[in-house]
């Protein structure tokens, strides 16, 4: 294995902790794959076919509705892996769509290689385990929120999350918002319309700025 394979496998977050030996079957099989900004790594409904370790550059999963609209599911970044579920399921096809939003590179573990190697590594199928626990607790959070929250308060969670993220410089359209909320995008106009007209958050230069985060966690939390 090289020494630039081996230092570029350690930095995903599931090989971390892996013996050495273990690295290095997966090097023999992993292959390196790059992709531009906007392109489509995978789709949803197509066959499985690899499991995918992000080393660089940023990766969205969603869903698309029936009539087109986008749900976003999660937005990776470096050190994660994706598509580790459609290997273990009796039909194994991809429930979720991924792009690139930047420029990327990650390698691609074919699934009968990956199949192959949980079963003859215990460190890394529990490895997987803990990340599937971590998926579920993920899209648990997110069932729960379009289920049980408003619009009002999904939106508050979200400006709040972002500030937080330091993600308020960059210019949201309301199709991007929508699109993690799970709304559309007339809803989300009217929703931050009310937020500045109760003087909650103020635009600048098409930028959104937070004035109220004391309210905005209030609503948040009850929708009030």
């Amino acid at each position: 294995m090289s020494k630039h394979i081996y230092q570029e496998l350690r930095k995903i977050a599931l090989l971390t902790d892996l013996p050495e030996d273990a690295l290095d079957c997966i090097a023999k099989v992993a292959i390196r794959r790059t992709y531009a900004k906007g392109e489509t790594i995978f789709l949803a409904g197509q066959p499985c076919q690899a499991v995918y370790l992000l080393v660089s550059g940023d990766v969205l999963i969603y869903r698309l509705s029936p009539e087109g609209r986008r749900q976003i599911l999660a937005e990776l970044h470096p050190g994660q892996a994706f598509n580790t579920v459609p290997p273990f399921l009796p039909d194994p096809i991809s429930a979720s769509s991924a792009d690139a939003l930047t420029r990327v590179v990650l390698y691609a573990i074919l699934i009968e290689d990956f199949l192959r190697l949980v079963e003859q590594c215990p460190k890394l199928s529990m490895i997987i385990m803990q990340d599937f626990a971590v998926r579920l607790a993920h899209l648990t959070s997110l069932v729960e929120d379009l289920a049980l929250y408003s619009v009002r308060q999904r939106m508050a969670r979200f400006l709040l999350d972002s500030a937080a993220a330091g993600k308020m410089t960059q210019r949201w359209t309301y199709d991007d918002i929508a699109e993690r909320l799970g709304s559309v995008r007339d809803v989300v106009g009217r929703c931050l319309r009310g937020f500045e007209e109760q003087g909650l958050l103020r635009r600048e230069r098409g930028r959104l700025v937070l004035v109220e985060r004391e309210r905005l966690e209030e609503i948040a939390l009850k929708d009030i």
